[in-house]
């Protein structure tokens, strides 16, 4: 599992916005709405990465149904460890925030991981 948290919150151009997105969840479980929100991100941006985390059990949902909210998933909370770490590396090259951090863009970048940043 350190390998993959490794790979998709460090690994690629869109794991700062995942980074930001895993420590909005943690701090309060919400819908892809809310996220898209709080997190200042296109609702398109966060449901690719909320796929690309789930499909890595990075997260989970409470269902698979519009409004679902989504939290860090039982894997990731036993690896919570490994998360803190990586999340506090990016922190000292690029402050992530978990909530109200600006300037992030969307984009494709099929050579990471095919989709918005």
């Amino acid at each position: 599992m350190e390998a993959v948290l490794w790979q998709v919150l460090a690994g690629t151009r869109g794991g700062p916005n995942r980074a930001r997105l895993l420590r909005a969840v943690d701090d309060r479980p919400r819908n892809a709405n809310q996220l898209a929100e709080a997190l200042d991100l296109d609702y398109k941006t966060i449901e690719h990465h909320l796929e690309v985390l789930e499909e890595n059990d990075v997260v989970r949902s409470t269902d698979q149904q519009y409004g679902a909210v989504w939290l860090p998933s039982h894997r990731a909370r036993d690896n919570w460890d490994t998360v803190e770490r990586i999340l506090d590396q990016l922190d000292e090259v690029e402050p992530v925030e978990g909530l109200g951090t600006t300037g992030a863009e969307t984009g494709t970048d099929a050579a990471t991981d095919g989709g918005p940043e």
